[in-house]
């Protein structure tokens, strides 16, 4: 497999949903998550090598995807962004708390790649118009990302499960209900509308981690 073992991690309400509102940060839903999820989380970035999560979570969330509530070393940071649009204050760009990659597609502004290489992020090109995963992840796989945990946000998982390139899913239920038509939920896109073209997937664990409930799938 030229490519790394990809799990989706995602914190995920009762009706499936990422956050509180579209466009809202899913900071304020993860305020619920109690220490022993957080812990749960935090170990599982402890022990990938890479973590990517998409461009519209950095400029909502602007998160650190750092190591924190364990101890280990904080794994790469990886953000997909076809045309670089991610602001050079994110803190994603801090490459002094951990190194970044800006995967882009040809079509990002080239001032764009030399102003992410100026703060000390590596870029990768892949993908001529947007980024395409499959040549991503190859050229990630020999940078040595070998486990990549992906975080979201809802395109980026899309993107991913379409293209068969999940291996597995895990979810941190919160016993709340938000509703909403437009909320987030775990996937966007356009779905895939019959039973044979679903991605099916077996269950590997279900147990309770403090006051949430953690499901772990397996790709079929």
């Amino acid at each position: 497999m030229e490519r790394p073992y990809v799990m989706i991690v995602s914190e995920v309400t009762i009706d499936g949903k990422l956050t509180l509102a579209k466009g809202v940060s899913s900071k304020e839903i993860m305020k619920l998550m109690d220490e022993e999820a957080n812990k749960y989380l935090h170990q599982i970035r402890a022990e990938c090598d890479g973590i990517m999560v998409g461009a519209n979570t950095v400029r909502i969330d602007n998160p650190n995807l750092t190591v924190r509530y364990v101890e280990g070393e904080n794994p790469v940071r990886i953000i997909p962004s076809s045309k670089g649009d991610i602001p050079l204050d994110a803190n994603v760009l801090n490459t002094s708390v951990a190194p970044t990659i800006i995967a882009v597609s040809e079509a990002a502004p080239k001032e764009k790649i030399e102003a992410f290489k100026e703060k000390g992020a590596d870029v990768i090109v892949a993908g001529k118009d947007k980024v395409d995963f499959k040549e991503l992840f190859k050229k990630l796989y020999e940078k040595g990302i070998k486990k990549l945990m992906v975080e979201g946000g809802s395109a980026v998982n899309w993107e991913l499960i379409k293209n068969d390139l999940v291996d597995e899913i895990r979810l941190i239920h919160l016993p709340v209900v938000v509703g909403g038509d437009d909320v987030p939920s775990l996937t966007s896109g356009e779905g895939f509308k019959t039973l044979d073209a679903v991605k099916r997937f077996s269950i590997k664990r279900v147990f309770q981690c403090g006051n949430q409930v953690i499901t772990e799938y397996q790709r079929l």
